[in-house]
């Protein structure tokens, strides 16, 4: 087994559900760690508060990395506090779910932005130096919405499927240079944003979960852990499905 080394790692949308969890098994796993966050000034100094009384490392970057100019403010600002980007998990996301007939354009550009434009920023704003470094971990949350489609969420179900068709592509540019790119497709996991749905949504959806229950988020960032580690560099251009056979 390798020995593993000590990375920096840029988590967008670190603040809250599945990228908290992300934050926090990458920092157990010793990596020192950018939060980085749009808004809540308070949840992500309680996230980077866990961290810090764990042992870890870990600084709260604000910026809207949906925006080209805040991307590269976020990275010189990792860069100088940190180090060097090696690890990027492209997590940031958002809905805005409406029937396509009543969809407006604000709902498609915003939840493209944040959800795919990112994607694209991010990656290309740390590439330089992980094509300098000869090493780098490249991970972004798609959805099961994007290899199924989900009624009400067009602009969602795009994003994420543009990301994983992304993540291929990006794949087979760089892996030659050690970078690998992968992406990670959640199911229905417990989080504020799928509280929201209800606890009727919730229970129609679990009979259709083969494991019978919601997932984790810290399920999805066993997945994410692995595919930044060092023992997952022969494995890139992947989708990993984290769904509980919900969409077998």
């Amino acid at each position: 087994m390798q020995t593993p080394q000590r990375r920096v790692a840029l988590v967008t949308g670190g603040s809250r559900g599945i990228g908290r969890a992300v934050v926090n098994r990458l920092a157990a796993d010793g990596h020192r760690i950018a939060v980085n966050y749009v808004s809540n000034d308070e949840a992500a100094a309680e996230v980077v508060a866990g961290v810090e009384a764990a042992g870890g490392t870990a600084v709260a970057v604000r910026g809207d990395v949906g925006d080209e100019s805040a991307v590269a403010a976020v990275v010189e600002e990792v860069a100088t506090r940190l180090g060097p980007i090696e690890i990027l998990v492209n997590n940031a996301g958002i809905t805005r779910d409406d029937l396509l007939v009543r969809m407006k354009p604000e709902a498609w550009d915003e939840v493209i932005a944040t959800n795919l434009r990112s994607v694209y920023l991010c990656s290309r704003g740390v590439m330089r130096g992980m094509l300098r470094g000869r090493w780098g971990r490249i991970i972004s949350l798609s959805s099961v919405a994007g290899i199924s489609g989900n009624a009400g969420q067009a602009n969602y179900a795009a994003a994420k499927a543009g990301i994983i068709g992304f993540t291929k592509s990006l794949a087979k540019e760089v892996g030659s240079r050690g970078i690998t790119v992968n992406a990670v497709a959640p199911g229905f996991i417990a989080t504020d944003m799928t509280a929201e749905l209800g606890d009727a949504t919730a229970a129609a959806v679990t009979e259709n979960i083969a494991v019978g229950r919601l997932g984790l988020p810290e399920e999805v960032a066993s997945a994410v852990g692995y595919l930044a580690s060092e023992e997952a560099g022969y494995i890139t251009g992947q989708a990993i499905v984290v769904d509980g056979g919900m969409t077998l």
